[in-house]
């Protein structure tokens, strides 16, 4: 006689269901909770890469041509704008890279600098506030010179070691070379602003 081995199944109790249903939905909410944070995510990192490449390129600064107005390893953003003022903060392209400098003559201007650095725009000496300074510097032009129709005439604050317009190799700045102006210092954090 063969006898039958009965395998007893246990069954869960009522407590023990409820609880499973519970871990399954919680389960089910984290992952659905998780899909919808990564895709969030995802979609703000797109928006500001469109951002920053279309409006507000973000640079770090090398160098210290700008000092003290910008230092090393300072981070700004930039503003895509066509229209600039004299004093303006503003980044080009020149030869692959992207320089810093302020705006210190407009289209049509006359400029002269003369041996102890001061700066004459249309006759007139230039108030330079942000300039610690003044010197010739890295000077190759004759003065006056009048900045062509479409260039902007810029140099950098730290005028000893500053290579600019006033150096013939650089000369007046294209508008089509001009990324935008330099509206606001977001590193270090201790010095965050607008900056002028």
């Amino acid at each position: 006689m063969i006898q039958k081995s009965e395998k007893q199944v246990a069954v869960p109790s009522l407590p023990e269901i409820q609880k499973e249903r519970k871990r399954i939905r919680r389960e089910t909410y984290y992952r659905q909770a998780l899909r919808g944070t990564v895709s969030v995510l995802v979609v703000v990192a797109a928006v500001a890469v469109l951002i920053t490449t279309l409006f507000l390129p973000i640079l770090q600064i090398s160098g210290d041509s700008m000092a003290p107005t910008l230092e090393h390893d300072q981070i700004v953003v930039l503003l895509k704008t066509k229209e600039f003022d004299r004093g303006d903060l503003i980044g080009f392209y020149f030869q692959g890279k992207v320089l810093l400098k302020r705006v210190i003559a407009l289209p049509g201007d006359e400029v002269a600098i003369d041996a102890d650095g001061n700066v004459y725009v249309n006759g007139e000496l230039l108030e330079e506030p942000y300039v610690k300074e003044k010197k010739l510097g890295d000077c190759d032009l004759e003065f006056p010179y009048k900045v062509p129709g479409t260039g902007y005439f810029v140099m950098g604050d730290q005028r000893a070691n500053s290579v600019d317009s006033r150096n013939s190799v650089i000369g007046a700045i294209s508008q089509e070379d001009i990324i935008g102006k330099v509206f606001i210092r977001v590193w270090p954090f201790s010095r965050m602003g607008f900056v002028f």
